[in-house]
């Protein structure tokens, strides 16, 4: 039963609200965390009340280096596989780009030094950018993710306006070729071959190498010379080991005129002496001595100097600035054996390179040393108002050897570490060798990616590169330009700067 309020019930009052002057404030809000592009937002508490570590992104330079058989090239390409597509993954999934930055790397201010083209192979790349470098172990994380074709070396930190394409002085290019193919006896065309008949040093036609692009297990680059009695057989006999389809020197021209589409193909053999007399060979084993050393250097040194190497590009016309590179120097010096192949170890160094324009330099090379081409057509085709159709050297044999960043390790050299391949010299000579070098021998014993071209390397393909004066190329292809002295004043801001290949034209 409630009891009636009397007057000595106590009421409980409220307190007043509280001054202004002895208002606490509110707490602060707690800002939620998120990943951004920022360098300041690294630190954060943990629901645990314990705090997680957060990390810096730091300006990086990325050596590296790739085998580029399957790839479309270094160049990021929608649709393509690409190395640029493979690492720009690799370095999500370890933790060096951020989620939000996936696949825009205008947000990690990305850099190539070099752009290679399909199939072309790298020792010494190198990329930029801001990434997360902690916690440590990037380089390991980053090599189990790639495949094993592509090989981090490491990184280096660099100054924050740093840009590997922009800071790179000079790019350096290897090109490998076969020996065989400076030979100018070897893997001839049909033609030379009927030519050569009757002429006392008559060439035979190739045996690993069909005219239709097949290819024939067996020796590479062997040739012969017999006299006029060789007696040429079918490889094709019968079970006892009698030979089938003899014929001497007066039917061979017909027989290499018949371009059937059988694999079978003619081969200069020894016959027993009992039943043929013949007469002794007369061969001899080219190889890359003193005088051929010499004279492919004489050839490889009329591109060094500031050119216009529009006949050695496409889709560049000699009108563009871009047309005009310098190129710093080329030489071969030296023999490499691999795998029982000995190659030409050719090595160009340039401040940048257009689209194919390294290969066409091997190839115009290539042609003037089997004598397909005269030394002089060189200075022909970099005139600025000749247009020459240049054979183009097959990809495989050519490889990035190494970005330099010259002027950037001279101006730095006091607070940053020195941006060379000095570091990796073992590690990337083993991932030359092993992936490389082997590839491109390989392929050549193989394929007979070389051999083949060198058949297609005659003047029924290239009528350019027949002997002939000046007058007559021009007569042909003369393209005179009035603005000469306009156009050669603005390609001189080209030679500063370039990527190893431009947008519109890349190597």
């Amino acid at each position: 039963m409630e009891t009636p309020d009397t007057p000595d019930t106590k009421i409980a009052k409220s307190p007043p609200p509280p001054s202004p002057t002895t208002q606490e404030p509110d707490p602060k809000r707690v800002k939620m965390s998120t990943t951004t592009t920022s360098d300041d937002e690294e630190t954060a508490s943990a629901t645990n009340g314990t705090k997680k570590q957060r990390y810096k992104r730091r300006k990086i330079a990325i050596f590296f280096a790739y085998c580029g058989v399957g790839y479309q090239g270094m160049q990021k390409n929608p649709g393509a596989k690409t190395i640029e597509g493979d690492l720009e993954e690799a370095l999500f999934h370890s933790g060096a780009v951020p989620e939000q930055d996936r696949g825009n790397p205008k947000r990690y201010d990305w850099a190539r030094s070099a752009r290679t083209d399909k199939g072309v192979s790298a020792v010494g790349q190198v990329v930029s950018g801001r990434f997360y470098i902690d916690p440590p172990g990037l380089v390991e994380r980053l090599n189990r993710i790639l495949p094993a074709q592509i090989q981090i070396f490491g990184y280096k930190r660099v100054t924050a306006s740093f840009n590997s394409k922009k800071f790179c002085d000079r790019r350096r290019y290897v090109y490998l070729i076969p020996v065989f193919a400076l030979d100018p006896n070897c893997h001839r065309d049909r033609e030379s071959v009927l030519a050569s008949l009757g002429s006392g040093n008559e060439l035979v036609k190739c045996l690993e190498c069909s005219e239709r692009g097949r290819k024939v297990a067996g020796v590479m680059g062997k040739r012969s010379f017999e006299s006029k009695s060789t007696i040429v057989q079918s490889d094709v006999s019968s079970k006892n080991g009698e030979s089938g389809n003899v014929i001497t020197e007066d039917n061979l021209a017909s027989e290499l005129e018949e371009a059937t589409d059988s694999s079978v193909q003619n081969e200069v053999t020894d016959v027993d002496k009992a039943n043929v007399e013949k007469k002794p060979a007369e061969e001899r084993r080219f190889c890359y001595g003193e005088e051929e050393k010499k004279r492919f250097n004489r050839i490889l040194k009329h591109y060094v100097g500031s050119h216009n190497f529009h006949n050695f590009t496409t889709r560049t016309k000699a009108e563009d600035p871009s047309a005009r590179r310098y190129i710093v120097s080329f030489h071969a010096n030296n023999v490499v054996n691999v795998e029982g192949i000995d190659f030409v170890k050719c090595e160009v160094v340039g401040q940048s390179f257009m689209l194919h324009q390294i290969r066409k330099m091997i190839g115009m090379a290539i042609a003037v040393m089997r004598n397909c081409a005269s030394e002089s057509l060189i200075e022909t085709a970099l005139r600025k108002d000749v247009n020459i159709n240049v054979p183009t050297a097959p990809e495989v044999g050519l490889y990035l050897d190494e970005c330099l960043f010259a002027s950037y390790n001279q101006k730095w050299k006091d607070s940053h570490e020195e941006l060379s391949m000095k570091a990796y010299e073992e590690e990337a000579e083993e991932f030359k060798m092993k992936f490389i070098y082997s590839h491109i021998a390989s392929t050549e014993r193989e394929e007979g990616v070389v051999a083949l071209w060198l058949h297609s390397l005659n003047h029924r393909n290239y009528p350019d590169l027949r002997d002939c004066n000046v007058e007559t190329i021009e007569g042909m292809s003369l393209k005179v330009d009035d603005n000469t002295d306009n156009t050669e004043e603005k390609s001189a801001s080209v030679e500063k700067n370039g990527d190893t290949e431009t947008q519109s034209a890349k190597d």
